[in-house]
């Protein structure tokens, strides 16, 4: 699920700002600008951002419909306290009974 990293989820409060080049995006974690891209890969195809290329640089935008379709959507699991997205991934996966990737 692409929400239930921190750093996606980082990276969607970040682009809730402006849109932002990659190299924009990557600068405040401790990884590599490969892994950075795979997580930014990951929530283009959740369709919770978009990448598009302007002239050299790769820009990313976050696409607020889609957000807002996942936060009503995880609402209603949430009626009663806040969601814990680790623990809804966990419960996802074993009723789709897949395991949950590694944290």
């Amino acid at each position: 699920m692409a929400l239930a990293d921190p750093t996606r989820r980082a990276i969607l409060a970040m682009l809730l700002e402006d849109d932002m080049a990659v190299t924009d995006v990557a600068d405040p974690f401790d990884m590599s600008l490969a892994a950075i891209s795979k997580h930014l890969g990951i929530l283009a195809m959740a369709g919770l951002i978009s990448q598009e290329k302007r002239g050299r640089v790769k820009w990313c935008k976050l696409e607020p419909d889609a957000l807002r379709e996942a936060s009503i959507w995880m609402q209603a699991f949430g009626q009663f306290e806040a969601v814990n997205l680790d623990a809804f991934e966990r419960f996802l996966a074993q009723e789709l009974q897949t395991p949950p990737p590694e944290a």
